[in-house]
């Protein structure tokens, strides 16, 4: 073999590195792609529609709530087999009233599965809504109103676990 005859092998040429620069940036373009498609199609991260209005209001909210725990009133929220119970007490004092009472059902991410309980009085300040809950986690929201004023407003996370029956 002389010195100028070389092996034959592989040789690693411009077109290799430009389809390894394919290979890796499109990776990572991808990857961020289908991200950005899953950011913005699971939860419009929307809490309120008009910030500035909604600072704007703070103070007042602030005041009402603080009002509103004065009074001492409790509420228990019960969801199981196709109903939805919500008690409301003073401890100590006994159950308390309401005109209306709604629960507002929110998955934490996504809005398709959300939904709006009328609660209806059954006595003694208890409150019932006929509605399947799917298993999973909730927000719920739940506002009594008499009269014209908000007696309970509260939001709780809870754990549906098991089927809807």
């Amino acid at each position: 073999m002389s010195a100028r005859e070389e092996k034959a092998g592989f040789v690693f040429t411009g077109w290799h590195m430009f389809g390894v620069l394919i290979l890796f940036f499109g990776t990572i373009i991808s990857v961020n792609l289908t991200m950005a498609y899953f950011a913005t199609t699971t939860w419009s991260g929307l809490v309120v529609k008009n910030t500035y209005i909604a600072s704007q209001e703070f103070n007042g909210k602030a005041a009402a709530i603080r009002d509103m725990l004065a009074t001492g009133i409790k509420g228990k929220l019960t969801v199981s087999k196709g109903e939805i119970l919500y008690d409301l007490t003073i401890p100590g004092s006994g159950p308390v009233e309401a005109d209306k009472v709604t629960a507002h059902f929110k998955r934490p991410v996504g809005e398709h599965q959300d939904f709006i309980a009328e609660m209806l009085p059954i006595g003694n300040g208890r409150y019932s809504a006929q509605h399947d809950v799917l298993p999973g986690h909730w927000i719920v929201e739940v506002i009594a109103i008499k009269g014209d004023k908000t007696i309970m407003h509260e939001a709780n996370r809870i754990a549906v676990i098991g089927e809807a029956k």
